[in-house]
């Protein structure tokens, strides 16, 4: 299996709204030069506050990120910008600074890629203005050559598998057959060639062995669970086990152990937690590696060569590793005292002797580290974002908020530094706040670095991230709780952290914003049509206004599993679950908003629609409300261009000042270089009609 992740290889394991964010080792790209100018708020303490940190350190483009070591150990690989424009780039082991481009992008740039098994390529995957269908390249390192290994039109490569044991091959799934399934391929690498293995006639998933041969396949059961089949010598695919709909976020196959007779899963079933397990397939008896009561194990360290388990971690307020081979536990000791719980391995050579690992504590800009488990030498490789080294940023305190039928809420909190001088995790005095929600839902926000929490901290806001029912990491029963539970359990699960928030004197109950991305944003549409005297406004991005509409317009590879989202949202097929929906969605509830909304959009998103946002714009429109629309033609489900991250983010923040009085730079020339178009609502954020005059869009794909 591969070594690390560049793409989900399952349809089931990306079929979530979810905006990608900043997760661990992983950032979203932008660049633009910040202002000189800034909105000063009158001093929340006796020294005052930090000085602005300027947007671009925040959300330009990072230095270098996405650290990959060659299969050999000799050199590394990393993403960069190129003239702006984020880039693959190689340098010896060692010596960073005679780093070469070998990508040449000049779009929205390579954000996925890793080491092809002989270390003789590069893969990584890239769409066009956001649309996902991403196509798969090469770089052959000697000669220079770049090539489209599935040069297909309007179609999705999945990278499925990759093996040290067949290191000139890959097995790839396309979908330009039929646009609901991926057919798995296996491809040479040094010439190209695609060979069918099988027709897919209705699997979400296929895992192969070391061999890169197709052992299991996954396929989709009416009741939203999943049938597990297993292959046959003779190429026959013959029941296996189930997989009931209450697991199937919590169960996963991780790949075969050394003799391809044992395969290695995450596994919720018949208890709460993810557990790791160890399956025979000749009798189907499983082995408990480890498994941790209060979370799911979600991090698995596994030897490349060997293909020995190592380490597992789970993750409840922080990450907590444990060693399942003796081996490890020197090194587990030695990285944990460096850098403590929270680090991540990225990336190993094949023997499993040197490895990247990337820390991520909040306070300080993700770094990653080249581990050497023969000394247990650990050498700083890079900071992502070195320019943040020394600006004021501040600490992440975990907390675990009780909902109203007692079930555990496990958030995040960051405060201004300035309103926290004992750093007790409490503010002198209450403050404005934004509850800024993932997206997903089936996701998590974690403990970390997190740009936005660092963002609006500094512009004076307390920032409060909330892993409401229906999150994952924390056991099946905590996520099927948020079974139908869309604008219900898990809005009261957002009202009620607010409420603790305003009790526990952190937060000012008439000054608090909602917002985030995908989920996030349709949460935040809840939050000013369910509850429209919460919040003072809200900060929507690419989120669903209708359920019903949402549900009928996804990606032709997710409808296998559109029995998965009946389950757990509604079922649009049934009249019962048409009222749901149509019971559940902001748009149907237009008339109640109070409160300004910002709302942002990429045109080619294939998740959640562009006629999503526009509805709703228009709906506010015709009832005279106050919404700004800003639109991006080349983006699709999130801003991945920095330009229109950059544009984007400098109208919210100015956007916010209006309704919780925060500090924010002006607009000035953030609209540079961007696609912005603004089809709504301009004269509610101050400076954007100004920035906006004279000024043309720039669209790149």
């Amino acid at each position: 299996m591969m070594r690390t992740p560049l793409a989900c290889s399952s349809t089931l394991a990306i079929a979530c709204l979810g905006v990608g964010g900043c997760s661990r080792g992983q950032e979203p790209a932008a660049e633009l030069a910040a202002p000189t100018a800034a909105i000063e708020a009158p001093a929340a303490g006796a020294a005052g506050p930090d000085p602005l940190i300027d947007r671009a350190l925040l959300f330009g483009n990072p230095e270098r990120t996405q650290g990959r070591i060659s299969p050999d150990g000799t050199r590394i690989s990393f993403i960069a910008p190129l003239e702006g424009v984020l880039n693959v780039w190689v340098a010896p082991i060692g010596d960073l600074g005679a780093a070469r481009p070998v990508t040449s992008s000049t779009g929205r740039g390579i954000h996925q890629h890793l080491w092809g098994e002989t270390g003789k390529h590069l893969l990584y995957l890239q769409d066009t203005g956001g649309d996902e269908d991403f196509h798969l390249y090469s770089v052959d390192l000697a000669s220079g050559e770049v090539r489209d290994l599935t040069p297909f039109d309007k179609t999705r490569a999945q990278l499925v598998a990759t093996s040290e044991e067949e290191p000139g091959h890959v097995v790839v799934g396309v979908n330009n057959r039929d646009p609901r399934l991926h057919d798995p391929y296996l491809l040479d690498l040094g010439t190209g060639k695609l060979s069918l293995i099988e027709q897919n006639d209705g699997f979400v998933e296929y895992v192969a062995d070391h061999e890169l041969e197709l052992r299991l396949a996954l396929r989709q059961r009416a009741d939203g669970g999943q049938d597990v089949l297993q292959r046959t010598p003779a190429g026959k695919w013959t029941e296996f086990s189930t997989i009931p709909q209450a697991d199937t976020r919590t169960t996963r196959f991780l790949g075969f152990d050394a003799t391809n007779e044992n395969v290695y899963m995450l596994d919720s079933r018949d208890r709460d937690t993810a557990a790791l397990v160890r399956v025979a397939l000749a009798d189907g008896a499983k082995t408990v590696l480890y498994e941790d009561p209060r979370a799911d194990v979600t991090e698995v360290l596994i030897d490349p060569s060997s293909h020995e388990v190592l380490a597992a971690g789970a993750n409840f307020e922080r990450l907590d590793w444990h060693a399942v081979a003796s081996t490890v536990a020197p090194d587990l000791e030695r990285l944990g005292a460096v850098l403590g719980p929270d680090w991540m391995r990225l990336a190993s050579t094949n023997g499993g002797d040197q490895w990247i690992v990337v820390d991520n504590r909040p306070e300080s800009p993700t770094t990653y580290y080249l581990y050497d488990r023969s000394d247990r030498s650990l050498d700083e490789l890079f900071v992502t974002r070195p320019e943040l080294i020394g600006q004021p940023l501040a600490p992440m305190s975990s907390e675990v908020i009780p909902a109203r039928d007692e079930l555990s809420l496990v958030a995040y909190l960051t405060l201004p530094r300035w309103t926290d001088p004992d750093g007790d995790g409490r503010p002198r005095e209450s403050l404005p706040m934004m509850l800024w929600v993932h997206g997903g839902p089936w996701a998590r926000d974690e403990f970390g670095y997190d740009t936005y929490h660092q963002w609006f901290a500094n512009r004076g806001y307390a920032v409060l991230s909330v892993n409401y029912r229906g999150s994952t990491g924390f056991g099946k029963e905590f996520l099927n709780a948020g079974n139908l539970e869309w604008a219900a359990g898990m809005h009261d699960d957002l009202i009620d952290a607010v409420h603790w928030a305003v009790e526990a004197g952190i937060a000012e109950p008439d000054r608090i914003a909602i917002g985030g991305g995908s989920y996030g944003g349709y949460a935040t549409l809840v939050g000013v049509t369910f509850t429209p005297e919460q919040f003072a406004c809200g900060v929507d991005i690419v989120g669903p206004s209708n359920l019903e509409t949402l549900l009928s317009t996804i990606p032709p590879y997710w409808e296998p599993i559109l029995n998965e989202f009946a389950a757990r949202m509604g079922d649009p097929r049934t009249e019962e679950g048409r009222k749901l929906l149509q019971e559940r969605s902001p748009l149907n509830r237009v008339a109640a908003i109070q409160r300004p909304l910002l709302i942002g959009q990429g045109a080619n998103d294939p998740r959640v629609k562009q006629s999503e946002s526009d509805q709703i714009v228009a709906a506010m429109q015709e009832k005279d409300l106050p919404v700004t629309y800003v639109l991006f033609p080349d983006e699709g489900h999130g801003f991945a261009r920095p330009e229109n991250a950059m544009a984007f983010n400098a109208i919210a923040e100015n956007f916010l000042t209006n309704c919780l009085d925060g500090r924010a730079e002006p607009i000035g020339d953030a609209l540079a270089g961007s696609s912005t178009t603004v089809p709504a609502g301009a004269g509610y954020v101050p400076g954007l009609e100004e920035a906006l005059e004279g000024f043309e869009p720039t669209i790149k794909n």
